[in-house]
């Protein structure tokens, strides 16, 4: 019985240890289990996938790929959970949804944006063939996107109107994917902007089945002189992350994609880690108790693509 104080639900122990236990039985026999991805590795240091009622946070310095290892993320959900019902909703802020999905078709047929676009000799008849059976597919898919920038309260708006047409009362996974959080209309200062939306964010979660998968830009620290000329400091810290406090105490796992050579780097960090066509992935954080990682990954992003190594 939960009882009301103040407005807020005030619920008993004997209620949410019932809630774990059933969780925890879920997981054995996996009537509950996490949203697989591509990457074997990174689905190990999360839980088995994208785990349901979490949010995570990628962060990156411009031209690093979170984009579109986000994006890589979205379309895996549907591809490789084919015994789960998903609906995902995509905050595409930074970019229009058709490039999003250029990038998706780029992928999927192994060939580059450029070449999709014509951007140096017409695209050839049988490879047009392809992109339109591949996009046939694509319209199938129950992912939705939003193209237009909002206020936080208008993103917990958004959210929740979604959820009630397209979710409550489903047992759908529900999976937000925001990118990203920088362009945000502005409610007052920057910090105070990301601090009400990472709010918004942290109730959304806790709703069934829902996960929110965030994008943020990392500041300059990291790619000043004193940074860089020093291995010890060229891993990314907590620190480097734009309004880190309030996005990382919301978030579950916090991630960084970093390609060092886009500093000139030729050896990364102590461990004098090869950077050509290497892209490195970060676990600053992990709330149930990972320890901190570093993922390794083939350079494929002329194909919008992560290769695990």
């Amino acid at each position: 019985m939960e009882m009301s104080s103040f407005n807020l639900s005030v619920r008993p122990m004997h209620d949410v240890v019932n809630e774990a236990i059933q969780y925890i039985k879920g997981r054995r026999e996996h009537t509950i289990s996490s949203l697989k991805t591509r990457w074997g590795k990174f689905n190990n240091v999360c839980m088995g996938g994208i785990e349901p009622n979490t949010i995570y946070t990628i962060s990156g310095i411009s031209g690093s790929g979170k984009s579109s290892f986000a994006n890589l993320i979205s379309t895996d959900l549907i591809d490789l959970n084919n015994n789960k019902e998903i609906v995902v909703l995509v905050f595409s802020l930074e970019m229009v949804g058709f490039r999003q999905i250029g990038r998706t078709l780029s992928n999927k047929l192994n060939v580059t944006t450029s070449t999709l676009y014509s951007s140096q000799q017409d695209l050839d008849y049988g490879t047009l063939k392809k992109v339109i059976d591949v996009s046939n597919e694509l319209k199938e898919y129950p992912i939705y996107f939003i193209d237009t920038p909002g206020t936080p309260q208008q993103v917990d708006a958004t959210i929740e109107n979604f959820y009630q047409t397209y979710i409550k009362g489903t047992d759908k996974y529900f999976v937000i994917f925001y990118d990203h959080s920088l362009l945000t209309k502005r409610v007052g200062s920057v910090i105070e902007t990301i601090s009400e939306l990472e709010n918004v964010f942290i109730k959304h979660k806790k709703k069934p089945r829902t996960s929110i998968i965030q994008l943020s830009q990392m500041n300059r620290e990291i790619e000043k002189p004193e940074r860089i000329n020093n291995p010890q400091t060229h891993y990314p810290m907590r620190s480097d992350l734009s309004s880190s406090d309030a996005m990382f105490q919301a978030s579950d796992y916090v991630f960084v994609i970093h390609r060092p050579e886009l500093l000139h780097i030729t050896e990364y960090g102590p461990m004098r880690l090869p950077t050509q066509n290497k892209i490195y992935l970060h676990l600053l954080k992990n709330r149930d108790g990972g320890k901190p990682c570093i993922l390794e990954f083939e350079n494929d992003l002329a194909h919008n693509n992560f290769i695990e190594c």
